[in-house]
């Protein structure tokens, strides 16, 4: 698991040095806007409409367009990110078990789930 969670925390930094930005500015934007966009296209796919991808979209672009402290604000979001995933240590999971589990395996569990409708 460890080297699974150095990948995407690498790629992730790497992703933020080419965009000139931050960590945790990549990783809300990955993990809170083009994951669920990603889903929402697959929904949208899979029923013949495009209400559920218009809807995420249009909810970033105002968030981009408008959040004068994106930045701050993807600190913030990123801190409440880590504290829940640090709330499993309760079930005996550390933060790269849980960061694993919750960022990676669900997501794609999930993803094959809406591919399978």
């Amino acid at each position: 698991m460890e080297k699974l969670f150095m990948l995407v925390a690498n790629t992730l930094d790497a992703i933020a040095a080419r965009l000139n930005t931050t960590y945790n500015v990549v990783n809300i934007i990955v993990y809170y806007c083009l994951v669920p966009l990603f889903w929402a296209i697959i929904i949208d796919f899979k029923f013949d409409m495009f209400a559920c991808s218009l809807a995420v979209l249009s909810f970033w672009i105002g968030i981009l367009c408008f959040d004068r402290h994106f930045k701050k604000d993807c600190d913030y979001w990123f801190k409440k990110s880590r504290d829940f995933l640090l709330w499993f240590k309760r079930i005996g999971w550390n933060y790269v078990v849980s960061s694993v589990i919750i960022c990676v395996v669900l997501p794609i569990i999930f993803t094959v789930i809406l591919f399978l409708l």
